[in-house]
Formats: structure tokens, sequence, C-alpha cells
């Protein structure tokens, strides 16, 4: 699943390497996707390289190779039009405040939103479906508002949080250090990750050693929620 500027960057690529067998320059796929810095280009390239889709030549200035394209020419993800981009967990019914979750039909626990799902390598938007709800056990739930996530990818499975996994979210926007949060960076991605401040900068950290811990400045993260649950289906 790749989101649209990700599919956008690929589809770029590819084409370039096609006309004249030279990967473009980062300027220009800031310029081509529209983007105001090479840093989001950098996140783009790493993610693509992550899920498989190019490599990066080594010894070489410029050289990627695509390894492959998406089976379908649009990409997985949806988008709202009035902000393209970014799509974020929608807490909000008919221009209300989301209520307490509705109670399961058995009555011991609570039905919550399923959102989509959270990258736990690499960043991906978070999916709204006001569609889909998850049965969740009243233990799990702590005070305040819940959604439901599922987890893509392993950066956070020394927390043990696997690929596949549900998350419980509980929304809010402060957390302690430490706490594993869903973050929104810079307004384009939603990840989850543990998070740490120190001063001014603040780190989201991943669960695995295969990973690098990121390090932003304390305007560049915003907090959309916090672990509190886990569930898990065995096959």
């Amino acid at each position: 699943m790749l989101t649209r500027k990700q599919h956008e960057l690929l589809v770029f690529i590819n084409d370039r390497l096609g006309d004249d067998g030279v990967s473009p320059s980062f300027d220009e796929m800031k310029d081509a996707l529209g983007l105001r810095s090479k840093s989001g280009i950098h996140r783009l390239v790493s993610a693509l390289e992550e899920r498989g889709f190019i490599r990066r030549l080594p010894h070489r200035a410029r050289a990627l190779e695509v390894l492959k394209l998406p089976e379908s020419s649009v990409p997985a993800t949806a988008e709202r039009e009035e902000d393209p981009g970014i799509i974020r967990p929608d807490f909000t019914s008919k221009g209300g405040k989301v209520g307490p979750a509705p109670a399961t039909a058995s009555g011991s626990g609570q039905s919550l939103p399923m959102f989509g799902r959270i990258a736990a390598g690499t960043p991906i938007e978070a999916l709204r479906d006001q569609s889909h709800f998850i049965d969740v056990p009243d233990a799990i739930i702590a005070a305040g508002e819940h959604y439901a996530l599922e987890v893509s990818g392993d950066s956070m499975i020394d927390a043990g949080i696997h690929d596949g996994d549900t998350v419980i979210i509980q929304r809010t926007e402060m957390a302690d250090n430490g706490v594993i949060v869903v973050a929104l960076v810079d307004n384009e991605e939603v990840t989850l990750k543990r998070l740490r401040r120190k001063g001014d900068s603040v780190a989201l950290e991943s669960a695995n050693e295969a990973f690098e811990t990121r390090i932003f400045g304390p305007d560049r993260v915003q907090v959309q929620g916090r672990l509190v649950g886990l569930m898990r289906r065995y096959n």
C-alpha cells in the first residue's frame, strides 16, 4: 500500500528512467511533487526503498532503480480533495464531537471506530473508515475517546507490536516521555512511535534496532493519541 505522494514519486522516477535512463535529482522530485523542501523527498524515497519498490545503487550519485510498480495505477490510499496528501483520523460526526463508543451486543465491551492502517515502520497516512467498527473489551478502554488502528510494519516489534496487530488509541494531544503515541509529522505523515522530548527536540523512537530514531523540532510533531491497548488475531 502506497500513499498518493509515494505513488506519484514512484511513477515520476520510473518515467524519467524510461525517458533518459537517469533518475531525477531530489530538487526535480521536489518540484514535480510540489513539496517545499527536500526533506519530504528523502522520507518518500526511504519509504519506497523500505517497501521494496526502489533501491539505491551504491557508489553512484542520483542512482535509483525501480524494482516494481504497484499493481494498480491508482494509489491504494484515498485522500480528501480539500486537503491533498493528508488524511487523519476523523473524530467528528456531522459536525459534532463523537460521544462515548456504543456498547457491544453482549454488553461486555465497546465498539470503536477503526481508522485504517498506521505505519510502525515507515509512516503512512492513517485512514478513516466510519463504516468499520471493532468490538473491544472494557478492560482495555481508559477514560475519554478512543479509536483503533491496524499496524503496518515491524519497527515496534521489540515493544510487542507486530504487523497486523490492532492498537487501541486514546485520543489526546499530550503524552509523557516514553509513551507510545500516534504522531502527526509535518502535517503529512502519521506514525506509531515512542515519544521522547529533550529540550527543544522531539524524538520518535522505533522499537527495532533496524530502524533509526527520528529527531524533529517541537513544531513539527503533533500527538494525536496514545497507545492504551493491543489486540491480536491468531490464525
